[in-house]
């Protein structure tokens, strides 16, 4: 295994990376899953970083953790959807090196996490942002995600990613700008959670069906905020939730058509 660390404007992305063996043609190149940590976009959870990295790793992909930027630095202009962006774009232009499909390229958030990896999703064609080419993910996975900055948001990271701005908070109600463009789509979300309401993920999941975006729901009948990959290195064992990294596995594998 590798690790590499690379700069995505502001943000810092660390990297774990299979090594290429000979003796391994069939692993030759492998799909990419870049991880945005959760945090209120206050900051970002160690709870939701290596431990989920350290799961997909070993079901064979290549992994990264975005460090992405948060209040109360300055959360104008998309900056930290533009530093996700950069990273999606650096990783595909890296793909030779890296060992990497440029075509199989997944963006996973938790919670505030959600929020910019789905953020990515409905505005990675939109002109008013302005992202490079080569930005789109080939999927999204979003684990109990905020999607909304208005009826059932989490107050803290609305306010935090808007700045107070009204305008730019109603922009970053994602219920709103689902498109069929919108990437593939993993969901799930713990039905005891108090902090991001179930809501989100069940109205961007309507929003998905609408527009005719494939994508995967599950609502699961226990589980509070933050359980991350729901074990106890996490301290957040719950044995309801545990599944989600399995079932995720699957539908990736089905969509990417990856055999670990």
């Amino acid at each position: 295994m590798e690790a590499v660390t690379f700069q995505a404007l502001d943000a810092l992305v660390t990297g774990y990376l299979w090594d290429d063996y000979d003796t391994l043609a069939a692993h030759k190149t492998r799909p990419a899953l870049i991880i945005c940590p959760g945090g209120g976009y206050h900051w970002c959870s160690p709870r939701e970083k290596d431990a989920p990295a350290l799961e997909f790793l070993s079901l064979g992909y290549q992994v990264f953790i975005l460090d992405y930027t948060c209040y109360p630095q300055d959360m104008s202009n998309f900056r930290s959807l533009r530093e996700l962006g950069e990273t999606v774009r650096l990783v595909r232009e890296r793909c030779q090196q890296w060992h990497i499909d440029p075509g199989k390229i997944a963006v996973l958030g938790f919670s505030a996490g959600g929020h910019l990896a789905a953020s990515l999703g409905a505005f990675w064609d939109d002109p008013t942002v302005g992202l490079p080419d080569g930005t789109r993910p080939d999927a999204l996975v979003l684990c109990y995600p905020v999607i909304s900055t208005r009826e059932f948001a989490h107050e803290g990271s609305a306010q935090n990613i808007s700045g107070g701005d009204e305008a730019y908070r109603d922009k970053l109600n994602l219920l709103q700008r689902v498109t069929p463009g919108f990437p593939p789509t993993f969901l799930w979300h713990g039905g005891q959670d108090d902090c991001v309401p179930p809501e989100n993920s069940l109205l961007l999941a309507v929003e998905l069906r609408k527009h005719a975006v494939p994508f995967e729901y599950h609502l699961f009948g226990s589980g509070g905020h933050g359980i991350s990959t729901c074990t106890q290195e996490v301290e957040t064992p719950d044995d309801i939730c545990r599944p989600w990294p399995a079932l995720c596995k699957a539908w990736l594998n089905r969509r990417f058509q990856f055999t670990a």
